[in-house]
């Protein structure tokens, strides 16, 4: 009779470690993502200094310095963290489900299909404002993610994530190509998208976000229900389905939550690379491979990426700034050379 008592008892160090660690974790992340805020709001080409941003937002501060908080770096900042929370739940979901940590959310042909559309309504209907092409970018996004869908699960035998991966990197390629080709034969007509293909958050107001944000809230909030299903998965389909999963469910619920996270993220900043890939590896090198952990952690730690890529990209060759696109495949490079080669950030 004595055994059964002492399972608990044995396991309740390892479980009260594991606490520990999960809580220090997200002390750490919360303090990094205020920071992370701060600067946002601090740094620019009109930097301005701490207390001058907090009593701007209590209400007080002269005209110049309401104008550049109010209404250029927390829109701004807004943005950068409804990004990095949707790139990186969209990473954490879309490697867990292919099985693969070297997926990101445009291996579905998400980013591809976001730029197509985004094209044709430069090209075809003459459309400049970013307002408008947010809608046709998200467009592209689902009507790719359905055709991968449909493409991947043809044949015989229901989709699985390397036909879905396969379907998604071919039409990737093939909408990427033709977008190329459409850029190249009328650079005058796209050249307002060059912002826009590089990845940033330059000019991103609330006029922008705010059609946007119910979906990326949506998607998180998807991406975290699901999470239970994904850790049942990682067993393979048998003891899924044995344990009471929904594998089909499971996966069309994942290639959802991934076409809104990174179909919205996209259209409204562009494609930005490295976020999806690097952070889960962070996540999983940090706090283990329980995907309702990653998926946590991956949300609150993208917008840290996301953001501090931003405001070093306002400073490195100020008054001018690079893309954060641009910034987070320099800075995400290397990262993530360092972290695939421990086992236990590459290991899914």
């Amino acid at each position: 009779m004595s055994a059964p008592a002492a399972a608990p008892a044995a396991s309740s160090p390892v479980l009260r470690r594991r606490r520990r660690r999960a809580a220090l974790g997200l002390v750490g992340l919360g303090a990094a993502l205020l920071l992370a805020v701060a600067l946002s709001l601090m740094i620019g080409s009109n930097s301005l200094p701490l207390p001058v941003v907090l009593e701007v937002l209590r209400g007080g501060g002269d005209a110049e310095a309401r104008y550049v908080v109010a209404e250029l770096r927390i829109p701004r900042t807004v943005a950068g963290l409804a990004v990095g929370a949707a790139l990186g739940a969209a990473g954490a979901l879309i490697q867990a489900f292919t099985r693969n940590p070297l997926a990101d959310p445009g291996i579905l042909g998400v980013n591809a299909g976001a730029a197509f559309t985004v094209a044709l309504g430069v090209a075809l209907l003459g459309l400049r404002d970013v307002s408008a092409l947010l809608w046709l970018a998200f467009l592209g996004a689902l009507v790719v993610t359905v055709a991968v869908y449909l493409i991947g699960s043809s044949g015989r035998g229901a989709a699985d994530p390397i036909r879905l991966t396969l379907a998604g990197v071919a039409l990737g390629a093939v909408f990427s190509g033709v977008t190329t080709g459409m850029t190249l034969s009328d650079p005058d007509a796209f050249d307002h998208m060059r912002s826009w293909n590089a990845g940033s958050l330059l000019g991103r107001g609330f006029d922008v976000i705010g059609p946007v944000l119910p979906f990326l809230v949506l998607g998180v909030l998807g991406a975290l229900l699901l999470a239970p299903g994904l850790n049942a998965l990682a067993l393979g389909d048998d003891v899924a389905r044995a344990q009471g999963a929904r594998v089909r469910g499971i996966r069309l619920g994942v290639i959802a939550a991934v076409t809104v996270l990174a179909g919205a993220a996209t259209a409204l900043a562009g494609p930005i690379g490295f976020v999806g890939l690097m952070v889960p590896h962070v996540a999983r090198w940090l706090l283990g491979v329980d995907q309702r952990v990653v998926i946590v952690i991956s949300v609150l730690l993208a917008p840290v990426v996301v953001l501090l890529s931003d405001v070093l990209g306002r400073v490195l060759i100020a008054p001018a700034e690079i893309p954060v696109g641009i910034v987070t495949a320099f800075v995400g490079a290397p990262v993530l050379i360092v972290l695939a080669r421990r086992r236990r950030a590459s290991t899914l």
